[in-house]
């Protein structure tokens, strides 16, 4: 074919492929966002056991985690995984976090409850393999055939010969690598499905340094970075000449992006950059109306994530009461972390090493070699344990700021935010806003519901997700969290998500749109219950339809507003509400009791239904069942940031509402449902249904529906 044609026929076919991508972009789209919502994504890393396992002389098992710990006890879990193939002792395994230069490196981050679910297999498989290469190189030292060998808490026998795991090893340095022998089956489980200790709570009980925060080097020095006190504003000038002087100051690190003071105290690092004079361009005056008014359905860009039937037929359909109009509202709100975001870092002879609390080692590493014009074969980045993280550890600027410090002074710069910088340069949960219409057919089934929402970035625009993808993908993946419609038994559904850009950075926060989304639609289905005169439990089970996931979901009502004796009948003042969700495959249930006394709501007990099929440790599942109740209405009942004149508020705790002790239910009681055969997400999905529970239990004894957040009684 001559050139001329074939670049003719080629440009035909490349215009009508782009050209089909476009027009069937919608229903590809909502393909994508409806196998997001269940999908568990595979571990992005390497997975040689040789880079995971070591095993010292003392014969113990030290795995060696590209995920980091941040509370949720992911440590203990993976322990349990290890011993389960490596036949031997939980005590006996010691997880520590992963340097960057082991090369053990996670491709993705640490979040989206997917750590066990993404290593649930992973993990067994190169134990077993470590196990199998451990039996072959016992029975070469013993001289007998791998097949007479037996395994048994960290010791291989042959007969009346044994050798421990740690005198295997010894003097060996080559290892063969075979196939990956089979797993056990879930019925010989020792460890795993069994409560077991957390294996870092020594170390937390006496106050060991394990956080970023307690990281000490020699001869090091202290930093201390100026941050924008307000939104929307870049650095225009700096005069540091009253600081340059004060007593401590090594030297002042000014930046296209950040002034830098370094001391040697952390004090004198404070005090001299305070003393800085420093002039900010802000594009425009910003204050929370303006962002309310920019949050609104309608404005901005949208993207259809569910459809099926066609719901504009049923509404038009009839008299204009018949269909159910309700709007609801969920404000900023910060991660409120308690250790603070910084970093340590060493950059001295073309090598860099950094220090710090981080649920993406492999983007900090990537930033700081960027930064440095330094090959990441020189940059170490070392995770710590993580104070709090929920999100607020996906950005990582702090690493660089130490980095180019540390390279300025050629020692250890160590550099924190105070607490009042850490809220109002937080990364927040973007506000929402939502729009439900429902209408009901005559046997008070739902013939037709909608939901329509809007949002900034959650996802987009993160260190994970570029903003240049969303054109591509339409809505914010994190955004839609729970915003499609789960009761697919109803005949015609709709959900279209909006987006908008904010003036301030918005982020990932602990369940993404999970908690704003389950609110509106929950509270909704609820007022829809009330309105067919049906139980609320059975007037949702009526209407989740054929499937599995809708047989989970179904288990998990039931079993959840069983265990809670529910009821809509208010006693003695105190009523009931019920609310569920489904979040990355894994549904729960909540029944919340509540009363309301001097016009606050106080929340005496929260029952859960919850199903993460296998629960590797099933204490740590309730630890963190309990966990996102209690900060689900912390969320719900009490924070909130304000905006005013680009300055946002409050920053510092107290002035920011939490939940404190005397909030917290006496009592959560968690019923844990197994309807997979693999371990699913825990450490979110149970923060979906508690805002909707409670309002649904405020709505009963009052008779007032709540459409925002976070709730108050008028």
């Amino acid at each position: 074919m001559k050139r001329r044609k074939f670049l003719k026929y080629a440009g035909a076919g490349i215009g009508l492929i782009v050209g089909g991508v476009y027009l069937t972009r919608h229903s590809w789209r909502r393909a994508i966002f409806e196998m997001g919502e269940s999908a568990i994504l595979p571990y992005q890393g390497d997975l040689s056991p040789q880079i995971w396992f070591q095993i010292t002389p003392e014969n113990q098992i030290i795995l060696h985690s590209s995920k980091v710990e941040m509370g949720q006890g992911s440590f203990t879990s993976l322990a349990q995984l290890a011993a389960e193939e490596l036949e031997v002792e939980v005590e006996n395994i010691k997880v520590i976090h992963a340097e960057t230069a082991s090369g053990n490196v996670d491709g993705m981050s640490t979040g989206g409850s997917l750590t066990i679910p993404s290593l649930f297999q992973p993990i067994r498989e190169m134990a077993a393999t470590t196990r199998e290469m451990l039996r072959q190189k016992a029975a070469d030292k013993l001289g007998v055939t791998a097949s007479a060998i037996t395994l048994s808490n960290g010791v291989a026998s042959a007969g009346n010969e044994s050798l421990t795991y740690g005198e295997i090893v010894q003097d060996v340095t080559e290892w063969e690598l075979p196939e990956t022998p089979p797993l056990k089956d879930a019925k010989d489980f020792k460890y795993i499905g069994k409560p077991v200790p957390r294996v870092d709570l020594h170390d937390k009980v006496v106050g060991a340094p394990m956080f970023g925060i307690d990281v000490e080097v020699p001869d090091m020095l202290h930093g201390s970075v100026v941050r924008p006190d307000r939104v929307d504003a870049k650095l225009k000038s700096c005069d540091s000449s009253a600081a340059e002087n004060m007593p401590g100051v090594i030297k002042i690190v000014k930046e296209d992006d950040f002034v830098g003071v370094i001391a040697e105290t952390h004090f004198q690092a404070e005090m001299a950059r305070k003393a800085l004079k420093v002039e900010w361009d802000v594009n425009q005056t910003w204050n929370l109306a303006d962002v309310v008014a920019m949050t609104k359905v309608g404005q901005g860009d949208a993207v259809v994530i569910q459809k099926e039937g066609n719901t504009d037929n049923v509404f038009d359909d009839g008299e204009a009461d018949d269909v159910i109009t309700m709007e609801f509202d969920s404000p900023i709100g910060a991660h409120a972390q308690i250790e603070p975001n910084g970093a340590t870092a060493l950059v001295k002879d073309g090598k860099a090493t950094v220090w710090l609390s981080t649920q993406v080692p492999a983007v900090t590493l990537n930033e700081v070699s960027a930064r440095l014009g330094m090959d990441k074969e020189n940059v170490n980045v070392i995770p710590k344990y993580l104070g709090g993280g929920f999100g607020r550890r996906l950005h990582t600027p702090n690493a660089v700021q130490a980095a180019v410090m540390s390279q300025a002074v050629g020692r250890p710069v160590k550099s924190f935010f105070d607490r009042k910088q850490e809220f109002q340069n937080d990364t927040f949960r973007p506000p929402t806003h939502h729009v439900m219409r429902g209408k009901l057919d005559a046997d008070g089934n739902i013939a037709a519901i909608e939901h329509s929402f809007s949002s900034g970035d959650v996802a987009f625009n993160s260190a994970i997700f570029p903003a240049a993808a969303r054109p591509i993908i339409g809505a914010d993946v994190g955004a839609i969290r729970g915003g499609a419609i789960q009761y697919r038994g109803v005949p015609n559904v709709k959900a279209t998500s909006w987006h908008v850009d904010l003036p301030f950075a918005t982020s990932w926060w602990r369940s993404l749109g999970l908690l704003a989304n389950t609110f509106a639609i929950e509270s909704f289905m609820d007022e829809l219950a009330i309105k067919a005169e049906r139980n609320a439990v059975d007037f949702r089970i009526a209407h989740l339809g054929e499937g599995e996931a809708s047989t989970r979901m179904v288990n998990v009502m039931k079993a959840c507003a069983e265990k809670a004796g529910y009821s809509e009948e208010v006693v003695n003042g105190r009523g009931m509400g019920f609310a569920a969700s489904v979040d990355a495959g894994s549904p729960c249930a909540h029944v919340v009791e509540v009363s309301v006394e001097d016009n606050e709501i106080k929340v005496h007990k929260v029952t859960v239904g919850f199903d993460c099929g296998i629960a590797v440790n099933p204490d740590q599942v309730k630890a963190q069942v309990e966990g996102c109740v209690i900060m689900g209405m912390s969320a719900s009942m009490f924070e909130k940031m304000d905006l005013r004149d680009n300055q946002l508020f409050p920053t510092i705790y107290g002035p920011y509402q939490m939940a404190l002790m005397r909030d917290a239910p006496k009592e959560i009681d968690t019923v844990l449902i197994q309807g997979a055969d693999f371990a699913g997400p825990v450490g979110e999905p149970p923060l979906g249904p508690i805002g909707a529970a409670i309002g649904n239990a405020v709505r009963r004894i009052t008779g007032q529906r709540l459409t925002s957040l976070p709730l108050k009684l008028a």
